[in-house]
């Protein structure tokens, strides 16, 4: 499979239900070669801002286009973008891989891209077995495996982890970087911050349907410079903790005798160490992750307003 470049552009996305504003004046890009993590609280506008830009629900007021094209005036679409906003849904008695050639019929395509996707995702040994007797885990492959049947550019999926094993959500990790690194542009919704910062090349943090922050992950790490901390061992805590408060520091010790500290930099910490006289065994600098910046970011901000 190859896939050209296509851009996705979210420009004053908004929506309005009466006096609830889900998504509000929603502006971002998501570029290709690259897999974008798209974050928020529970209510933040995630899948109405989703939905929207496929055209499931009329937005208030902006645009969403694929390399420069709304998803409605598309040729094709199937071929352009692939998306998955649930876990698949399919006749209970219908074998995964007849549920994708059903697919395939019905968009123009040729038999053999269900079996091809069947194949990427894993589960070729599955093909004959009825859905009813899928896991969920198995549902959110098939999904992932309709999405791709088309070879779209564009890879839109919403909570894809969700009823995946640990080693499930390793090998989504690996297929979606596999195919960000074919050129294609893949846009992720997750709560699962971990996972989505070995993930994610960049982040769109929304809240209350407005954006919060976006950019490089470490980019958006880096920039939280406050929620950094310092971790250091000395045989000599006292005298290092009255240095550093004296460089308005906030120093705390761990329950294994290293103190950490917040408010300098590892080398400004080892700075005052050494005209202190202190003798220091350790010294890390431990920079904030996403899930600690994700909450800061988020901190006070209602989901829906």
């Amino acid at each position: 499979m190859t896939a050209g470049s296509e851009e996705i552009v979210v420009s004053h996305l908004t929506k309005h239900y009466k006096k609830l504003r889900a998504v509000d004046n929603l502006s971002f890009t998501v570029h290709s070669g690259r897999v974008t993590g798209f974050l928020g609280p529970n209510g933040a506008g995630k899948t109405t801002t989703l939905r929207m830009m496929l055209g499931l629900v009329q937005p208030t007021a902006g645009t969403a286009t694929f390399g420069g094209v709304r998803y409605a005036d598309l040729d094709r679409p199937i071929r352009h973008v692939g998306a998955v906003l649930e876990a698949s849904s399919a006749h209970k008695g219908r074998s995964g891989i007849n549920h994708l050639r059903v697919i395939c019929s019905a968009a123009g395509l040729p038999r053999q891209a269900a079996d091809e996707a069947l194949a990427r995702v894993g589960l070729t040994p599955a093909a004959k077995r009825k859905f009813k007797g899928y896991s969920l885990g198995m549902k959110q492959r098939l999904g992932i495996a309709a999405a791709l049947l088309g070879d779209p550019r564009v890879l839109i999926l919403d909570e894809p982890a969700n009823g995946l094993d640990p080693e499930g959500i390793r090998w989504m990790r690996d297929l979606l970087k596999a195919l960000a690194a074919e050129g294609r542009t893949v846009l992720v919704s997750s709560h699962l911050l971990g996972e989505m910062q070995q993930l994610a090349d960049d982040v769109v943090i929304i809240a209350a349907g407005q954006l919060i922050r976006q950019g490089p992950v470490d980019e958006v790490l880096g920039s939280m410079t406050g929620l950094s901390q310092v971790r250091v061992r000395t045989p000599q805590p006292a005298e290092l903790a009255a240095a550093l408060s004296e460089q308005q520091a906030t120093v705390a010790a761990l329950p294994d005798g290293a103190l950490t500290v917040t408010g300098l930099d590892a080398a400004q910490v080892g700075h005052a160490a050494f005209k202190a006289g202190v003798e220091l065994h350790e010294l890390t600098g431990e920079r904030a992750d996403l899930e600690q910046v994700f909450l800061q970011l988020t901190a006070g901000k209602a989901g829906i307003r």
